[in-house]
């Protein structure tokens, strides 16, 4: 049998985003005298895989097939200058830069030979010889047009050419310059989010007729200052970045253009004023370089809650400013990702990193948050994993909804707050890519008296001397029956409570899951039995379960028989979080649970072939 303990985080953002997550680093690279810009990648048809890198003199590429061990073959001189940017298209590599000459084009396929055919294209056309400076560049690669943002030629608008029949040798084929400055942006399909960075903003625009385009929509960005755009594999996610301090990557969904939504924004490092670059999406993550905070991964698969799995760190310090990760290439057939630093600290000499990556799903924490007197949503109420200090740490939205999670497996504590109400705490099991919903009813602080009267039901006497306990959702209380079977429990905050009572040879009583908005005068009914006995679930014959001691103090033994090899028992407290889960290994046995347990009354669960043939028994814990 095993035991899956419980587990408490408590971490500071700080300490830990300064730890690499789900990375491995496998080596680096240093360029003296020159920085790196972009980076992008080439696998050739043997399989060798290239890191094509934006240095300042030119075009370097590096074998990195074995990661451990890279080997620069060959520089290409191109114009001295930090902007580069790279992209491929069959076996050729376009590079542009702020530095003029137009588009650089190096044909690859000799590698791993040095000796590779390259030359400038500057237009042809309408445009001939008018390409100089371009800023960045995007290739439609299902329909074979290159997209070249920014520079001179049309007021930075972009420029697109056709590669489909000569890739050596594009032919323009027109322009979009309607609202202006491209910085960078994505293109797939023939539809086209530019990014507009003076503009704050992103276009949808349909290219399908590259002489006369159409403009679908335009979207804001949360800090106005759109860098890149990149489309998630759902085809239906647009992830954004903006080059400001304290900047967001961004999730929209732009399924109906007409009605383009913001699901969810995330920061590296929160507090920090890091500045997002660039991001690109592989399978359900996106991966972004963040200057000093090297790149992050984080798990789009609920774009409407995006939550970091990963990160590697590139450069040694943190904050606002323009130094450290320019760019990441994550499309090697290997997996390994390639980070550039612009430069290394206090010189001039670029850095590339090779970084094995461990892709994992988020685990889900969802929910609402409402007034527990009035149903009303609840916003700004606080909601915790951790703990105080933790990572995570979310608000609720004006209705009540909140969505975040955490990038490991294991037992949480949660704890929710609102000035004016009583606090919230829970304990709950996170798991890869399984979301946990907890809607949770706050309360006002009040001051209530819950009173009440103890018979027994064999002879409808009082019972004196009975221990009473009274279960809210955070607190327990304890009082003793007079000698007429009168209990009292005073300075009672309004909410949800369990009052229960029991006595030696006289059984217990119970009142369960009661709202209590104002003072209370109950009568509980004592009975000898406590619980029925469980239905029949997943069980090969029909199954038991049964307890040494029901209620306890310390412990009790769950004592099971007629189950199922494998089958999974869990403890779930009142708020319907699971607390402890135990692996069967025999059709019957015993179980020792308690003693990591809070005061509380909990079911106990064994899962059948639908929610209807569970068996569920309750137990309850006494101080």
């Amino acid at each position: 049998m095993r035991y899956f303990a419980t587990l408490f985080v408590l971490c500071l953002s700080q300490a830990l985003f300064a730890q690499d997550l789900n990375t491995t680093f496998r080596s680096k690279m240093t360029f003296p005298g020159q920085t790196l810009a972009n980076v992008w990648g080439y696998t050739s048809r043997s399989g060798n895989e290239y890191a094509l890198l934006g240095g300042a003199k030119g075009l370097i590429i590096v074998d990195i097939t074995d990661a451990d061990n890279p080997v620069q073959i060959v520089q290409i001189p191109g114009p001295n200058n930090l902007w580069k940017e790279i992209k491929t298209y069959s076996h050729y590599a376009y590079i542009t830069s702020e530095g003029g000459s137009g588009i650089q084009i190096v044909n690859l396929k000799n590698l791993p030979s040095a000796n590779l055919q390259y030359h400038y294209y500057r237009g042809d056309g309408q445009i001939l010889n008018q390409l100089n400076r371009i800023h960045a560049l995007h290739i439609d690669t299902n329909k074979g047009f290159l997209y070249a943002w920014g520079g001179d030629l049309f007021g930075g608008g972009a420029k697109i050419f056709d590669l489909k029949q000569d890739p050596y040798n594009p032919v323009y084929v027109g322009k979009y310059d309607q609202l202006g400055y491209i910085h960078d942006g994505y293109v797939e399909n023939d539809t086209m989010y530019s990014g507009h960075i003076y503009a704050g903003q992103f276009a949808m625009v349909n290219m399908a007729n590259k002489s006369a385009p159409e403009l679908i929509a335009t979207q804001g960005t949360p800090n106005a200052f759109t860098h890149n755009t990149w489309l998630a594999d759902d085809r239906k996610t647009l992830l954004t970045t903006d080059e400001v301090s304290n900047s967001f990557l961004a999730a929209f969904d732009v399924s109906d253009p007409t009605d383009i939504v913001l699901l969810d924004k995330i920061q590296s490092n929160p507090g920090s004023n890091s500045i997002v670059h660039n991001t690109y999406t592989y399978k359900n993550w996106a991966i972004t370089s963040w200057y000093k905070d090297g790149f992050t991964i984080v798990d789009i698969t609920r774009p409407d809650n995006l939550v970091q799995v990963g990160n590697y760190d590139t450069y040694p310090t943190t904050g606002s400013g323009f130094d450290g990760c320019w760019g990441v290439y994550p499309y090697f057939p290997s997996g390994t990702i390639v980070a550039s630093n612009i430069n290394a600290l206090n010189t001039g000499d670029g850095e590339v990193f090779f970084v094995t990556p461990a892709y994992k799903r988020a685990c889900y924490l969802e929910g609402k948050i409402t007034d527990g007197l009035t149903g009303l949503p609840l916003g700004n109420a606080r909601i915790q994993i951790g703990g105080p200090g933790s990572l995570e740490s979310e608000f609720s939205g004006t209705d009540g909804v909140f969505k975040m999670g955490q990038e490991a497996s294991g037992y949480y504590k949660i704890k929710i707050t609102k000035p004016g109400y009583q606090p919230f705490e829970s304990e709950a099991l996170m798991a890869e890519g399984e979301v946990i919903t907890l809607n949770v009813s706050l309360f006002p602080v009040g001051s209530l008296t819950v009173s009440g009267k103890v018979i027994s039901a064999a002879d409808n006497l009082p019972v004196a001397g009975a221990t009473v306990r009274l279960f809210g959702q955070q607190t327990e209380s304890s009082t003793q029956t007079d000698l007429d079977g009168y209990f009292v429990f005073n300075g009672v905050d309004p909410g949800i409570y369990s009052v229960f009572a029991s006595a030696d040879d006289q059984g217990v009583a119970s009142l369960e899951s009661q709202l209590f908005t104002d003072n209370q005068d109950l009568t509980l009914m004592m009975f000898q039995q406590y619980h029925k006995s469980p239905e029949k679930g997943l069980c090969e014959i029909e199954c038991d379960i049964s307890f040494a001691k029901n209620p306890f103090t310390d412990f009790t033994e769950i004592r099971y028989s007629g189950v199922s090899r494998g089958t999974l028992l869990s403890v779930v407290n009142m708020n319907g979080m699971e607390v402890a889960r135990y692996e069967l290994q025999d059709t019957e046995g015993s179980v020792r649970i308690g003693e990591q347990l809070p005061a509380g009354m909990y079911l106990v669960r064994i899962p059948g072939m639908d929610s209807s043939s569970s068996v569920l028994t309750k137990i309850l814990k006494t101080n």
